[in-house]
């Protein structure tokens, strides 16, 4: 059963899950509708998954955050970003209309067969991905009367894609797994050995198919184990140490590298904006900034 939330008249967001063939994958499919008079910016942090947002009628202006060389945003209609290291600030004027579809960056490259670290910290175009199939699926989704045709055309498409991409590494899924159950603190040469390959066959299977070296995700994993005993408010030392970090200045300097934001201005900023819509079970994903 679809998951629907109505905040507003003017605020719509419903959630489902794929088709089973698509599961674990695909996470979810989120239908957005969103017009309200107020601009919103959001903090998009760094996660272990991929997202694909198909923009219906309105623009996204998106910039990847860098603490010491800020970038501007490019305005987007649909993006498609994979696995990244670092924060990017999304912004609209306070309408925002599409379909967001959520997966691992393993269920990408099995739909898309396009190598993961061609686009991992990256924003970039659906085209490049799938050329003019996957460029015109924004268009083809919103031209259907409702969320459920929208949801099970996409549904009929993706199955499609999957069952023609390429095979996934069963060794990757596994190190992604090993990995994630050990919060990014597992060496690598461990995870490897574990495997039965060698660092450098890893790297480079793990590259192809989740975007990332396995020791670039294994500092996501971390910041994610530490950004949510952040929000729960645990002592900083703690957290360094739980998480892995050598001292607290080794997960000061993450933080601020991967957020924009020291600890200390990210749990202010988290304890004083609005409620951010959680992408992801067990993630911190979203912090809403004021605009």
């Amino acid at each position: 059963m679809p998951y629907r939330t109505l905040i507003s008249p003017a605020h719509e967001i419903v959630e489902v899950p794929p088709h089973p063939r698509l599961r674990p994958g695909v996470c979810f499919y989120r239908g957005l509708r969103i017009d309200t008079d107020q601009p919103r910016r959001r903090l998009e942090l760094p996660v272990g998954v991929a997202t694909l947002l198909l923009g219906f009628d309105h623009r996204l202006a998106v910039a990847p955050v860098d603490a010491d060389a800020p970038t501007a945003p490019t305005t987007f209609n649909s993006l498609f970003t994979g696995m990244r290291t670092k924060a990017a600030i999304g912004e609209h004027p306070g309408s925002l209309h599409g379909i967001e579809i959520v997966m691992r960056p393993w269920a990408a490259y099995a739909m898309f067969g396009v190598p993961m670290h061609q686009v991992a910290d990256r924003l970039v175009e659906p085209s490049d991905l799938g050329g003019a199939v996957v460029g015109r699926l924004a268009e083809r989704l919103a031209e259907l009367p409702d969320w459920p045709s929208r949801f099970a055309a996409l549904d009929e498409m993706l199955v499609r894609w999957q069952s023609a991409g390429p095979g996934v590494a069963p060794r990757v899924l596994h190190a992604w797994d090993i990995l994630h159950d050990s919060a990014g603190t597992l060496p690598i040469g461990d995870l490897a050995a574990e495997l039965d390959w060698s660092e450098r066959q890893l790297e480079r299977r793990f590259r192809e198919q989740m975007g990332l070296s396995p020791k670039s995700a294994a500092r996501i994993l971390r910041l994610q184990h530490a950004l949510r005993m952040l929000t729960a408010g645990r002592p900083l030392a703690e957290i360094a140490s739980r998480a892995g970090f050598y001292d607290q200045s080794h997960l000061n300097r993450e933080i601020r590298n991967a957020t924009g934001l020291t600890p200390g201005a990210f749990l202010a900023q988290a304890l004083r904006g609005p409620a951010a819509p959680n992408r992801l079970n067990g993630n911190v994903t979203t912090l809403m900034l004021e605009p």
